[in-house]
């Protein structure tokens, strides 16, 4: 049963996919968002200025219209009654005032004989004393001084008011005198209404703006990013070593320069590449032919050494014996140098790719046990291994491969050499430990180069320095690999992975062959 605190953690986990996915690891991307930004903040400063500008606009006018209309029906109207007139004559100025274009509604008040107060309603329901603000009407009524510049005792004036979502425009005025007072209410809705119409058209232009901005963002991008996806495609054809890659250049901008400059980066790194390559060949070419040049002296100095070892065995004792430690040394060191000969030639068919695997099924405890009795370490040698683990493989190749694993083992090790072999899925594992005091770390990273020898922590080795190396070539050319570390019981071990059939890995590289 999931529990609240698991599905928590899994939205979770789910969001910092999310985010992670959204971060701005894409240029494109940056572009459109800073574009759409930039077009965004531009739209909204200029419908903002245009929306305050056409607002104080359209209120003012339709404020300044009313306000003077009003002016005017106080003057004629309201100026016209008497300073205590009756409430119909009251009721009748009121409702006549309404009557004007502006479309407002009016209440007078004025003072009733023997004291107190009349009030006239051009539209009782609409407009009454009470929705008068208390500060306007004490303004209205508060008597000014009479200057130069203001020769009336009192004065317009208005404020905007909300009621119930509706704009209004109060205004109120008393006549000079001792006349009555006049209130107007006149209704900005419809103004209200044409502004927010232009609201929602310049949030529409606002949108549009954005969605050009982004249209804009992406032919930009595209123009822009198209040479920067073309050198990408180039820059990996040329690490995947198609060293003939060049871009076409048209223009003569930053990114036709940068286009010009891979071109130029690229033909010398392919005429170096060449260079090398032919340098290389004719190394290894200069190998091969050493070698089989050797191999005919070889083969006659091999047959002198043999008769001589057969002296040297013989119970007559026809070797003087002052020369004997000295046979002895051409004969060891011939045989040396006719291993290392055949080394030589096996490292160059690994070079030229002219490696091939002879496969066959064979039971890997029984290819162990052969190899070991056939150089005789049987009693030096510990075999854990199950019979019946049938490998498809080169069988020759394999003992080349244990045989330079368990050799160096017992060179540079020592006894006991323990072999291992092990199943893991669709790989057979051979492992060889042995009893030595392990390798040291900073030799660990070199023991599969070529002619290295560790000769500062290990004995001299009689060997070319070429079999491990060999015995790696070999475990590739199977699709395996060989790895080296210290043991934590002590001593090195060298592990050995391969497929259990290696038919692909041999497919595969005729295949590259043949291409």
């Amino acid at each position: 049963m999931t529990k609240p605190h698991d599905k928590l953690r899994g939205w979770a986990a789910a969001r910092k996919a999310i985010l992670a996915g959204l971060r701005f690891t894409s240029l494109r991307l940056r572009l459109v968002v800073v574009f759409g930004l930039v077009a965004l903040t531009a739209a909204v400063s200029a419908s903002g200025i245009a929306y305050w500008l056409n607002r104080e606009a359209v209120l003012t006018r339709a404020q300044d219209a009313a306000l003077k209309d009003f002016r005017q029906q106080m003057q004629t109207r309201a100026g016209a009654l008497q300073v205590h007139p009756s409430q119909e004559e009251l009721q009748s100025a009121a409702g006549q005032m309404a009557t004007s274009s502006q479309r407002y509604s009016v209440l007078l008040v004025a003072a009733k004989k023997g004291g107190g107060q009349i009030v006239g309603y051009s539209d009782l329901d609409e407009f009454t004393l009470a929705k008068v603000p208390e500060s306007l009407e004490k303004a209205v009524n508060e008597e000014q001084p009479v200057t130069s510049g203001n020769k009336s005792t009192y004065h317009l004036y208005w404020q905007r008011t909300v009621v119930h979502g509706t704009p209004y425009l109060v205004g109120g005025a008393k006549v000079n005198g001792g006349g009555p007072t006049g209130y107007m209410l006149k209704s900005l809705e419809p103004e209200a209404k044409d502004l927010s119409s232009l609201g929602w058209s310049l949030a529409i232009a606002t949108g549009l703006a954005l969605i050009g901005s982004a249209l804009l963002a992406q032919a930009a991008a595209t123009t822009v990013l198209k040479p920067v996806h073309r050198l990408g495609v180039a820059a990996r054809r040329l690490g995947e070593g198609k060293l003939d890659t060049r871009l076409r250049v048209s223009g003569t901008d930053e990114l036709a320069d940068l286009s010009r400059t891979f071109n130029s980066t690229a033909e010398s790194l392919e005429k170096k590449v060449d260079d090398m390559s032919a340098r290389d060949e004719a190394s290894r070419r200069f190998v091969a032919d050493m070698s089989h040049e050797l191999r005919t002296p070889l083969t006659a100095i091999t047959a002198v050494t043999e008769v001589l070892e057969e002296e040297l065995d013989a119970e007559t004792g026809s070797v003087d014996p002052m020369i004997e430690p000295a046979v002895r040394l051409v004969v060891s060191e011939t045989r040396r140098l006719n291993d290392l000969v055949e080394n030589l030639m096996e490292v160059t068919r690994f070079d030229a790719g002219t490696a091939r695997l002879v496969l066959d099924n064979v039971d890997i405890a029984d290819q162990i046990t052969a190899c070991i009795d056939a150089r005789a370490w049987l009693d030096a040698v510990e075999l854990d291994a199950e019979r019946g683990i049938m490998v498809r493989l080169d069988p020759r190749r394999l003992d080349v491969i244990l045989a330079n694993l368990i050799g160096n083992a017992l060179k540079h090790g020592g006894s006991p050499v323990k072999v291992s072999v092990r199943l893991a899925g669709d790989k057979l594992v051979i492992a060889v430990r042995d009893g030595g005091p392990g390798i040291p770390e900073d030799v660990l990273p070199h023991v599969f180069d070529r002619f290295y020898k560790a000769s500062a922590s290990r004995p001299r080795s009689e060997g070319s320095g070429l079999g491990l190396s060999i015995a790696l070539e070999n475990a590739h050319i199977h699709g395996g690999e060989i790895t080296a570390a210290n043991s934590a019981e002590g001593g090195a071990v060298f592990t050995l992975w391969l497929p259990r059939d290696s038919s692909d890995a041999e497919d595969e590289r005729a295949e590259g062959g043949q291409a």
